[in-house]
């Protein structure tokens, strides 16, 4: 299906800053021409879909719409009842689709009049809320309501759910209790087709040491009194936790009444703070001998008071407070959700999880989701990671300690991926969990990446995603230091509620989530612009990772990692030692080449097919190019286009830094494994350049955001661009003095490989063809073929594989040539498991040159493995 022209004008007025989905920040119709036309909207209130609750509530969200543009209009039951010449919209059941959850069709009876039908209350709730969408956007009523084709939609991802989460008082009691904001945020997260809010409270600490804002950390005393129990929170008066419950309530129901799910997310269970002097809010009236019992009859307490309550997310390893392994403690807590009456998932963040724990939530008899994290505590590239880093693979015999004895011992694996959760037996559900690391400020909108990532959420069989927001982190562990959690100095740049900065940010993935096909069109200027900067932070993160947690590692706002001397400042502990720029592996260390590793492959003459830091830094630098070469184009001044314009610039000089930084770094490790003078000298030269990249971005973001920006406690999540100039001119500063003390090496190779370094990369893939199976028989050998491009000349094919489990490592097999192919075979044993298999190709031509097979692609975008399922006998 393609786009409409009135879907085409709409993202000409989101260009132009006059749109913003059904309700806008101004007045609907701005800049429109309005009528009074006449509209029927027909429902039948004998029609068990129309006439729903979420049914009825869209139907009145597009008449509202229409009323703003001015529109007359009237309620009728059917289609008798319409008078000559009116303009109709018919919303009704439609018995095709009843099997087909959240699917809809819109269609043109006649000129002006349209028929929107679904199979269920969600997917009528998505057409009439489309049509909505249509109407405050269009030009005319008339062209809101033609259509070039019929529409449908069908959903690709279950669960496609947003999560908002509370961090700090200081920053999130406003939109906390705002129900203006809260109306017109729903709605927009249903116009965009989210089907679940989670509305998370604790995840403001990982441990209760030190704690200065403790409002909500230890959820249920804020919310609610459990009758046999005199727990209380100190400084909280009862009218104020009334009034919290109160507004818990109202924000459940309003998100079930526009046909979405909501999820509470409950991420600290632990109670008692530590070392916590400037700490206002103590838990008082808890004993450990009643901790487990409190939980339990607080949970069922509060999931009665809030019926709209369909599912509750659990931070079940150490950073919930308790120590993992507490088998017995959730138990008692899960118990909570089954004496509540109703049927309520139970989703359990992955981290630090066995089978054991999982069991005893499937003893409950209610629904079990696991939530892994996707891409560590950030955001890669559009695909699951092909393997974790070193630090996180399991070591036989490796215990952990304290309250983290499993994740970071035996299940260490568990930390930042979907580890060996996703067998082919499981009897729970997966959902991705996308934590809010990488983009956590600037503005985010690919939809061509989008789509793929969409496709990505649905990996052997899982069921969707959990986007964080991207403020999800400001202000964390009660350093909210800005008056906005936007954080803009220019006062002129703030919306009037901190989402609506992020509407296209929420079209982009909501749809997109909703089905990735057709892909939403981006039109060439502003549009095109952002989606090329959003791809460059998530690709460094991909290639270049000095640490999983986004409460050390922040792209944005980078804390420089030295090159010269691994004693300068340095908070990456989880980066391999020496703790260098050169040395920090990638977070898909199977796909892409460490830098230091790079640089002896050049020195020796050889390379693996693995994607370079060279590649990688021209992928970076074509992507600011083009956001900056699309910004150039005229377009309708706006505050929206002012807030874009900001975020893609800085954006574009985060690609040319970390470009520029990228190429020092393997210049600098040819000239440490050489002693060459020479690549000690160019390698300044480029971390100079890179250095001024810096104080450009620096100086711009100086206009645009506040000095004392916080996503935690760290100083590398914390402070503004200008102040990280000082490290990054401390360790230009140590090259110098490594490049006066150097000499010359006369040595062929050393020169080669400086001037590789300097050039655009270039991988030449030859054509290959290659069918995958449809599946595989457990106990029989995987025959696989791959054939390539018989005008170049293949030296070797090998194939590597591996099951679907990131505990494992992958395995590899040189292939045989015969009859212009290359033949392999994944060995019979290996396929007696629960595991889909996955598995890909490296071509070498020669000794100095090798590619991937099926690889990223070329907006890579493509998924660079295949995968087989086992046959379902």
């Amino acid at each position: 299906m393609k786009e409409s022209a009135c879907m085409r004008r709409r993202d000409f007025l989101w260009r132009a800053g006059l749109a913003g989905g059904v309700l806008a920040s101004g007045p609907a119709g701005q800049g429109q021409t309005r009528t009074s036309r006449a509209v029927a909207l027909v429902a039948d209130p004998a029609d068990r879909v129309a006439s729903s609750a979420p049914a009825v509530w869209a139907l009145a969200e597009l008449e509202r719409s229409l009323v703003k543009r001015g529109a007359v209009v009237r309620r009728v039951r059917s289609l008798q009842e319409l008078r000559a010449g009116e303009l109709c919209v018919q919303a009704g059941v439609d018995a095709t689709r009843a099997a087909m959850p959240e699917c809809f069709s819109i269609s043109e009876m006649s000129a002006g009049r349209v028929r929107a039908r679904a199979g269920d209350p969600r997917g009528l709730v998505y057409a009439l809320l489309e049509l909505a969408d249509r109407v405050h956007t269009g030009p005319t009523l008339d062209a809101a309501l033609k259509l070039v084709k019929a529409e449908a939609g069908a959903r690709t991802n279950p669960v496609r759910s947003v999560m908002r989460q509370f961090t700090t008082d200081a920053l999130d009691k406003p939109w906390f209790y705002d129900r203006e904001s809260w109306q017109q945020y729903l709605t927009m997260l249903a116009t965009h087709r989210f089907n679940r809010l989670h509305l998370g409270f604790g995840l403001g600490y990982d441990f209760l040491s030190q704690v200065a804002d403790s409002y909500f950390l230890f959820l249920y005393p804020f919310l609610i009194a459990v009758p046999g129990y005199d727990v209380h929170v100190t400084n909280l008066p009862d009218a104020e936790r009334e009034r919290n419950l109160d507004m818990l309530r109202w924000i459940s129901e309003q998100t079930v009444l526009r046909g979405m799910d909501f999820q509470l997310g409950i991420w600290m269970h632990g109670y008692q703070l530590a070392n916590s002097p400037r700490a206002k809010y103590i838990v008082e009236g808890l004993t450990a001998g009643t901790h487990a019992t409190y939980c339990r009859d607080a949970l069922t307490a509060l999931l009665k008071a809030c019926p709209a309550i369909s599912a509750v997310a659990f931070r079940i390893h150490g950073e919930s407070g308790v120590a993992e392994g507490s088998y017995d403690f959730w138990r008692t807590v899960f118990d909570g959700v089954t004496r509540c009456g109703r049927r309520v998932e139970l989703d359990l963040h992955a981290k630090g999880i066995d089978t054991q724990l999982i069991d005893v939530a499937l003893a409950t008899g209610m629904p079990v989701n696991v939530s892994p994290k996707y891409w560590a505590e950030h955001l890669g590239m559009p695909y699951h990671q092909a393997d974790i880093r070193e630090p996180e693979r399991p070591v036989p015999g490796r215990t952990g300690t304290g309250l983290m004895a499993l994740s970071t011992g035996a299940r260490s694996f568990t930390r930042y991926g979907y580890a060996d959760l996703l067998r082919d037996d499981r009897r729970y559900t997966v959902r991705h969990r996308v934590w809010a690391g990488t983009q956590r400020l600037l503005l985010w909108a690919d939809p061509r990446w989008a789509a793929a990532y969409s496709r990505a959420f649905g990996f052997c069989g899982s069921a969707g995603a959990d986007l964080m927001e991207p403020l999800t982190f400001m202000g964390r562990r009660g350093t909210a230091g800005v008056a906005t959690r936007c954080g803009y100095a220019d006062a002129s740049l703030e919306p009037r509620w901190d989402w609506q900065k992020y509407e296209r940010w929420y079209r982009v993935w909501g749809r997109t989530l909703y089905s990735p096909e057709p892909a939403l069109t981006v039109q060439p200027g502003v549009e095109t612009a952002l989606a090329q900067a959003s791809r460059i932070l998530p690709t460094l993160t991909t290639a270049h990772l000095p640490s999983a947690a986004c409460d050390t590692f922040w792209p944005e706002i980078y804390w420089n990692m030295p090159m010269v001397d691994a004693r300068q400042s340095n908070p990456y502990g989880d980066t391999p030692a020496p703790k260098t720029f050169q040395n920090v592996s990638p977070l898909d260390p199977q796909l892409f080449s460490r830098i230091s590793d790079f640089a002896e492959e050049l020195l020796k003459g050889e390379r693996t097919g693995k994607y370079s830091p060279i590649e990688v830094a021209q992928w970076l630098e074509d992507s600011a190019d083009s956001a900056e070469k699309n910004l150039r184009t005229r377009e309708p001044d706006s505050i929206q286009l002012r807030r874009l314009t900001a975020d893609v610039q800085l954006q574009a000089g985060l690609g040319r830094f970390f470009a520029a930084k990228l190429r020092a770094g393997v210049l600098y490790s040819i000239y440490e494994k050489s002693g060459d003078r020479g690549a000690a000298e160019v390698a300044l030269k480029t971390y100079r350049n890179a250095r001024a990249i810096w104080a450009g971005l620096a100086e711009r973001a100086k206009a645009v955001y506040a000095p004392n920006l916080s996503a935690g406690d760290r100083s590398s999540v914390r402070g503004h661009w200008a102040d990280r100039l000082p490290l990054i001119d401390q360790d230009i500063a140590q090259m110098e003095q490594k490049a006066a003390a150097a000499r010359m090496v006369e040595e062929p190779r050393v020169r080669t490989a400086i001037a590789e370094v300097l050039v655009r990369p270039i991988r030449d893939a030859a054509k290959c063809q290659h069918q995958p199976p449809t599946a595989f028989q457990p106990q029989q050998e995987v025959d696989l073929r791959i054939a390539v491009d018989g005008n170049r000349q293949v030296e070797s094919v090998r194939l590597y594989w591996r099951h679907v489990n990131q505990a494992e490592r992958w395995g590899a097999t040189d292939m045989e040539a015969g009859n212009g192919a290359y033949r392999a075979s994944i060995p019979a044993a290996y396929t007696d498991s629960p595991y889909a298999l996955q598995y890909y190709f490296e071509v070498r031509e020669s000794r100095a040159r090798a590619w991937l097979y099926p690889g990223l692609g070329a907006e890579l975008d493509q998924q660079p493995y295949f995968v087989v399922q086992r046959a379902r006998n």
